[in-house]
């Protein structure tokens, strides 16, 4: 009866992301941090994977970078921008992940595609907040909305 209630204890109804994406004037950089539920991201790569995945796997870091290049990106006038890995932290069980790219536009115009876990959880809501000297705002990401834009305001 123990094992059963620990199973509904870490079970939860809501699934967030959230990506802060800054514009650094000084370095030229986009800069790019992404918060999610450690056990969700996890669960989402070992079923992609097929094996059991956790911390202690040899290639956590690797398994959740190609993760994050295949389902976040940027693109600035039908261009990619390549992120380039910083690392990751786990943190109270989340993980915490960075990226920066050399930048030296505004985000106006930037297309953020942003599929993070929306194919493993149906009710996965990704939020990025963004940041430039001229703009600040959000934007909201799910299963039916994978790709926005950001606009002049």
């Amino acid at each position: 009866m123990l094992i059963g209630y620990g199973a509904l204890a870490s079970a939860h109804k809501y699934f967030f992301g959230l990506t802060e994406l800054s514009v650094n004037p000084n370095s030229q950089t986009i800069e790019v941090i992404h918060q999610f539920t450690a056990h969700d991201l996890e669960n989402a790569i070992a079923e992609q994977k097929q094996e059991h995945f956790s911390p202690e796997h040899p290639k956590y870091d690797l398994y959740i970078k190609n993760y994050f290049d295949k389902h976040f990106q940027l693109d600035v006038n039908k261009k990619k921008i390549e992120l380039t890995w910083v690392g990751l932290e786990l943190i109270k069980g989340k993980v915490i992940i960075y990226q920066e790219a050399s930048f030296k536009n505004k985000l106006a115009g930037l297309v953020v595609k942003n599929d993070l876990l929306v194919d493993t959880y149906t009710k996965q809501v990704n939020t990025v907040n963004y940041q430039d000297s001229v703009l600040k705002g959000s934007l909201t990401f799910t299963e039916s909305n994978r790709i926005a834009i950001i606009e002049k305001h």
